[in-house]
């Protein structure tokens, strides 16, 4: 039987298009969810695209997060199913507090978007399965409130609990998409939750599908392979 990816569209979602062919790409089946519409049509994960979600008003994902459908997003998160937050999804499951932290804008208070080099420190997640730790890879990075932060204890506690997924690679040339692109703290590009069956992260693995287009690499790829080999193998 052929998983099913929900994937959400809000207003203002701009890459619930290009998720959904990253899914298929992947050789699962993609959903679309309204985000007026609470059923999720019996799907096996979701993933929360990026965009600006009712144009980032009052805070980036702060009304997506009252939205119909993360009423049982948040019940079935907290049940297994596994949930991916990508870019304004990230935002958007900080603020409906099914990851830790909070996002602002960035430090130099300018919308950015380039290739990004990061670093996989937790390859144990739902959505990190086909990486391996310590393996870097280019993802486009595209935001405006992009700028990870929570307070010193939660910083300990994920670091302890080895629940940093991505972080971003700064020791390197700017011009090779290293370096912090906009303040997080410690560099944190990608958390999980305790659980490892939620992942949020800033940049965008459904723009590197596929080398004739986006970035020219298949860096994000084995996001969606490894969400596939999870549900294929549970």
């Amino acid at each position: 039987m052929t998983a099913r990816i929900g994937v959400v569209t809000f207003p203002g979602s701009l890459d619930d298009r290009d998720t959904q062919r990253a899914i298929r790409l992947a050789g699962a089946e993609p959903v679309a969810l309204w985000h007026k519409d609470k059923d999720l049509k019996q799907v096996d994960a979701v993933v929360l695209p990026g965009g600006f979600s009712y144009g980032d008003y009052l805070r980036a994902g702060a009304i997506s997060r009252f939205s119909p459908v993360m009423e049982t997003v948040i019940a079935q998160a907290k049940a297994g199913m596994p949930v991916l937050g990508i870019c304004n999804g990230f935002q958007v499951l900080t603020e409906a507090h099914l990851l830790p932290g909070a996002m602002l804008g960035n430090n130099h208070l300018h919308f950015i978007c380039r290739d990004q080099k990061l670093r996989v420190e937790n390859a144990g997640t739902s959505w990190t399965a086909d990486y391996a730790s310590g393996q870097e890879i280019h993802i486009p990075l595209k935001n405006m409130d992009g700028r990870y932060v929570a307070d010193e204890r939660t910083l300990d506690m994920l670091e302890a609990e080895g629940r940093v997924v991505f972080r971003y690679v700064v020791g390197g040339e700017a011009t090779d998409g290293c370096g912090n692109p906009n303040g997080s703290l410690r560099d944190i590009a990608g958390i999980t939750n305790e659980a490892g069956n939620v992942v949020g992260l800033m940049p965008h693995p459904e723009h590197a599908v596929e080398p004739l287009v986006g970035s020219g690499r298949t860096d994000g790829l084995p996001f969606f392979t490894s969400i596939l080999k999870k549900l294929v193998t549970a």
